[in-house]
């Protein structure tokens, strides 16, 4: 079963700052370990703003020997969005993380929230006003994670 979180109309002073938030609900919700935050923070100042995918959306993750505990997701709305640096889809309003225990399952959840995303899952999520909205939303886009 996926662990999933999520957090509306969060405040971020900067990228770093809304990946720690994104990777905190994922330690949080027991999906992950204390380092994961830094580790999500870590992919991002090694490999620049990859992690955002489309425009104002985030991808945030690590390897599973980072810290993914098992397979969890999280949703993080900013109310303030904030850039990464990426040419195309800055600034960001949107964080979806997610962290697995292993390779096969890191592909596996990374495919099912490919096919969620285009399918329209950003703009539900964006369109979600509270924690349990965006909840609800993420469990009926994911159901298979």
């Amino acid at each position: 079963m996926t662990t999933i979180a999520a957090h509306a109309g969060k405040d971020a002073t900067d990228w770093r700052a809304a990946v720690r938030q994104a990777a905190e609900a994922l330690v949080a919700a027991g999906a992950a370990s204390a380092d994961y935050p830094e580790a999500c923070v870590r992919m991002v100042t090694e490999h620049g703003p990859y992690i955002v995918l489309g425009p104002g959306l985030a991808l945030v993750h690590a390897r599973p020997e980072d810290g993914g505990n098992k397979v969890g997701v999280a949703a993080v709305t900013l109310t303030t969005p904030v850039a990464f640096g990426h040419p195309d889809n800055d600034p960001v309003d949107l964080l979806i993380a997610f962290c697995t225990p292993d390779s096969d399952a890191h592909i596996a959840a990374l495919s099912t929230v490919a096919k969620a995303l285009a399918s329209g899952l950003a703009e539900r999520l964006r369109a979600a006003t509270n924690d349990d909205e965006l909840t609800t939303t993420l469990r009926e886009a994911l159901p298979s994670v």
